[in-house]
C-alpha cells in the first residue's frame, strides 16, 4: 500500500474546538479503517503546521476521499505528499531508462 505524509493546519474552528482535535483523530482513524486508510502516526507540531499525519491507503484517490472528508467538517487544512519506501524508489530507479 502507498503511504502518504499529510502536514496539517488547523483551521480557525479548529483551534477553538483544541480540546476536541484527539476525539477527532480517533474518529477520523476509526472511519479511515472503514474505507481502506490505515493511520499509521499522528504527531501535533510546533511551527509552520499544527500536526502531522501519516497514512496508508490503496491508492491516491483512496486517501484523497478520506482527506476531503475530514477538510469538509472545517477543522483542518491538508498538505499531502506520496512518499517512497526505500524499496519502492529503488524500484522506480531501475526502470529509469
Amino acid at each position: 500500500m502507498a503511504v502518504y505524509i499529510s502536514l496539517i493546519n488547523l483551521t480557525e474552528q479548529g483551534v477553538r474546538t483544541i480540546k476536541d482535535d484527539l476525539n477527532r483523530v480517533r474518529a477520523a482513524a476509526q472511519i479511515g479503517e472503514h474505507e481502506g486508510v490505515k493511520l499509521l502516526a499522528e504527531w501535533w507540531t510546533m511551527g509552520e503546521y499544527d500536526a502531522v499525519m501519516i497514512t496508508e491507503a490503496p491508492d491516491d484517490e483512496t486517501v484523497t476521499r478520506f482527506l476531503l472528508s475530514g477538510a469538509r467538517q472545517g477543522n483542518i487544512r491538508t498538505k499531502t505528499m506520496r512518499a517512497f519506501s526505500g524499496d519502492e524508489i529503488a524500484k522506480i530507479l531501475a526502470e529509469m531508462s
